[in-house]
């Protein structure tokens, strides 16, 4: 799963400094070099170095192979741990359970959103009273294979036929406004 990465790494570092035994003793680390330019801004007379300002680009061939490197390294520590399975089972097992967003009513309907438990982003619904049968309004999920495009706000117009909501990918601040009939 995607989103447990982050997690799994977290918890295998608290673990290993319990249990005496490291992954990173069972893997060699050799970071990839970042880079350092020569980008000085000027603030109001005052100098500031961005040696890094080359990372801002995530799109750049240079930043994307930096981004892949950070990556397969903590792959293959992650990989490595003796204890990733059971971190693993055990935070799947504390997210499985469905989780209701706060409902919000317009145009006579309410919109909430749900997540089944291991969904990885959130489903929008709509239903006519708050224990009626729902209906999918939009379903994140669908835009991305890896499940990395959230919906990170929306609102219904008052008389509920059209909803502005807001596109968030792999965990950016950018966000996407898109509007469309309900």
């Amino acid at each position: 799963m995607y989103r447990t990465s982050g997690l799994i790494l977290i918890a295998m570092a608290a673990s290993c400094s319990t249990t005496g035994s490291s992954p990173v003793s069972l893997v060699r680390l050799d970071y990839p070099v970042a880079a350092r330019g020569d980008v000085v801004d000027d603030y109001h007379g005052t100098q500031i170095a961005d040696p890094y300002r080359w990372l801002e680009d995530p799109d750049a061939p240079q930043t994307r192979a930096w981004i892949d490197a950070e990556n397969a390294l903590t792959r293959k520590w992650i990989d490595a741990s003796p204890h990733r399975q059971s971190i693993e089972a055990r935070l799947t097992a504390l997210w499985n359970y469905e989780r209701f967003g706060v409902p919000m009513r317009a145009g006579g309907r309410y919109f909430y959103t749900k997540n089944d438990g291991l969904q990885n982003q959130a489903v929008l619904f709509s239903s006519e009273t708050v224990d009626g049968a729902a209906r999918v309004v939009f379903d994140p999920n669908t835009l991305a294979a890896d499940g990395t495009v959230a919906l990170t706000s929306y609102r219904p117009s008052s008389d509920g036929r059209t909803l502005a909501y807001a596109l968030s990918e792999a965990g950016s601040d950018w966000q996407t406004i898109r509007v469309r009939d309900v």
